[in-house]
């Protein structure tokens, strides 16, 4: 027994192979546990606040975020887009935001973009008619549905037209105005929906 040669090599294999599977432990009990600070999908749902990253938002594109189990659309409008917003209004039920769709947005969102910051538009996307999720039709362009389209939302559920400030059109099935949720900017590529400004400060 005195005589015995070690084998260096296989030892240390064994404490490497030791190592990597003992760290792969630690990580795969870690995970539960860090996944606890997170808001459950019961909180979430209730309407914990949703923080989200618009940085890689292009130009005229719409993103799609979960807030209490709605769809958010944040759009990042272009400026012709929001040079198009005034051309609607006489078509508009409320464009001013202030007869039936006033309770439809915060204070701070109740002016002709319906924003905070000009380009980014944030709606909860879910008709006002019947609760069906409009589909995005940014391109200003004659378009089946209107010869005069400057850009928004169509509901095909029942047509209903929404410019891309998400002012609900005259003559459509749906009564108000997009809903505004509550939102603040975190910073300049971060928005948090869920919470009011003051209520972040």
């Amino acid at each position: 027994m005195a005589n015995e040669v070690v084998d260096h090599g296989r030892r240390r294999f064994l404490t490497a192979t030791t190592a990597v599977v003992g760290g792969a432990g630690v990580v795969v009990a870690a995970v539960p546990f860090i996944k606890t600070w997170e808001p459950s999908a019961r909180a979430k749902a209730a309407g914990a606040p949703v923080t989200v990253d618009i940085s890689k938002v292009e130009l005229g594109q719409k993103v799609t975020y979960p807030w209490r189990s709605l769809p958010v659309f944040v759009v990042n409008r272009t400026p012709a887009q929001l040079a198009a917003l005034p051309k609607v209004d006489s078509r508009l039920v409320d464009p001013k935001s202030d007869g039936t769709s006033a309770a439809q947005q915060p204070k701070y969102a109740q002016n002709e973009t319906r924003s905070i910051k000009p380009e980014w538009l944030v709606v909860i996307g879910i008709c006002t008619h019947l609760g069906c999720v409009p589909d995005f039709f940014p391109e200003i362009k004659p378009e089946p549905f209107d010869p005069n389209w400057e850009g928004g939302f169509y509901c095909p559920c029942h047509k209903s037209r929404y410019d891309m400030a998400g002012r609900v059109f005259a003559g459509v099935p749906a009564p108000k105005n997009l809903q505004v949720p509550p939102y603040h900017f975190v910073n300049d590529t971060t928005i948090q929906i869920g919470v009011d400004p003051k209520e972040a400060g």
